[in-house]
């Protein structure tokens, strides 16, 4: 029994569900538009301000995918009605990012400066130059594009240096001990 698959996913209002025949679902809301196939093993059902997912049978790959279904489409309703935001925080002497049209400009300690281009659909702001706020509708690409970018320099145990999630806590090692 898949717990998650099983959800009855309400839809939230001034939010728009259609199902076309091939399993095509496009949820239209103030943030924008998403669309995206899903597989014919799972039936997606809209009614009542509510959707609801079922699977065909009972092979381990299809209850694999009930899960998975109804999980995007809780990030599709979601992303269209209030949006995604993942925000880093760049950590050292020197580091600091800036936006510069569509590419976001981080010195993190290389001898050279490092440019991200952002992709479509995807807003960034840099409210200081050790923050960085990534917003968008499409959860994926927002967690990907935050990945990218703390992976130029991850955060590293000894002095905290790098790019990290706001909310990320970073475990320290105690450095080498003085000599004796």
């Amino acid at each position: 029994m898949s717990r998650i698959g099983n959800r009855i996913l309400p839809i939230p209002n001034g939010v728009e569900v259609k199902v076309e025949g091939n399993n095509v679902v496009t949820i239209k809301g103030q943030k924008g538009e998403l669309k995206q196939t899903f597989s014919p093993l799972i039936k997606i059902i809209v009614e009542d301000q509510q959707i609801k997912t079922i699977r065909e049978n009972e092979i381990k790959h299809t209850k694999q995918l009930h899960g998975t279904t109804n999980s995007i489409l809780e990030g599709m309703l979601t992303g269209t009605h209030t949006g995604f935001v993942k925000e880093l925080s760049i950590v050292g002497v020197g580091y600091r990012a800036a936006l510069a049209g569509n590419k976001i400009n981080l010195s993190l300690g290389f001898s050279h400066p490092v440019e991200y281009e952002i992709p479509q659909g995807i807003t960034v702001e840099i409210p200081k130059p050790t923050e960085i706020k990534i917003m968008g509708i499409n959860k994926q690409l927002v967690g990907q594009v935050a990945a990218d970018i703390r992976a130029y320099r991850k955060p590293e145990p000894y002095k905290g240096k790098g790019v990290k999630y706001k909310d990320e806590k970073i475990i320290r090692k105690q450095g080498k001990a003085a000599g004796k």
